[in-house]
């Protein structure tokens, strides 16, 4: 049997590296991310450690950036899984996956979400790999504004000074005309706000599996954004 190579080996480490950084999240919160500790966790010398991660923040960056592709992911797989001519049922399972990931995987949704670790700044970079977890949901409210059948009343422009981050935000999430830009980002509040409140739990469950309100939320933004009935 063929021994890994050197590369498969410092891979491994890497995601070894990962794995308890995760854990040491769930346990103590991503302000008390130690190397040393997970070094220590390892069986490792604190230089083998750096060898990987030169700091603290480089192993943040990594984590966060993995938390940001996984979203990304699991909607735009949860969006591919309904067929393209179903815009209503994409848009659905689109929010629907980002709450079900959420639920999953709280401690990478508070990386990314929850409250900024001390002293982190991320790298510029970073906001392209943010913009994935948005793209399925550009996507699809993309594809109802081609189609005629997006609710744009009213909708605000963004304000002067802030046209080069938005103009940033909708390169990065993929999206085509500023106006579904916008209209997701909306979107995107309304579902996060209620996502972020059920991880917390100041609020008590709804309905019979405990989802119901999240539930009307998306029956009232799917009512007041798409024209009319889309064929299933």
């Amino acid at each position: 049997m063929a021994r890994p190579t050197k590369h498969a080996q410092q891979m491994n480490l890497k995601a070894q590296i990962k794995d308890v950084a995760w854990q040491q999240i769930s346990e103590v919160g991503a302000p008390a991310l130690s190397l040393r500790s997970i070094a220590r966790s390892l069986s490792l010398s604190a230089p083998a450690i750096y060898h990987h991660y030169a700091d603290r923040d480089v192993l943040v960056t990594a984590l966060i950036r993995d938390a940001y592709t996984s979203l990304g992911d699991y909607q735009l797989a949860a969006r591919d899984a309904v067929p393209v001519h179903d815009m209503r049922g994409r848009l659905w399972a689109t929010g629907a996956a980002y709450r079900e990931w959420a639920l999953a995987m709280p401690q990478r949704y508070q990386l990314i979400f929850g409250t900024p670790i001390p002293g982190y700044q991320p790298p510029p970079e970073m906001l392209s790999v943010a913009g994935r977890s948005l793209s399925a949901l550009v996507s699809v409210v993309d594809q109802l504004h081609q189609a005629g059948c997006l609710r744009t009343e009213a909708i605000p422009s963004v304000m002067p000074e802030a046209v080069p981050m938005f103009a940033a935000w909708q390169r990065n999430a993929g999206a085509e005309a500023p106006v579904a830009l916008t209209t997701a980002i909306l979107i995107w509040g309304r579902v996060h706000g209620l996502v972020s409140l059920e991880i917390t739990r100041p609020i008590p469950p709804f309905g019979v599996a405990g989802d119901g309100l999240f539930v009307y939320e998306l029956d009232s933004i799917i009512k007041q954004f798409i024209s009319y009935p889309m064929s299933e």
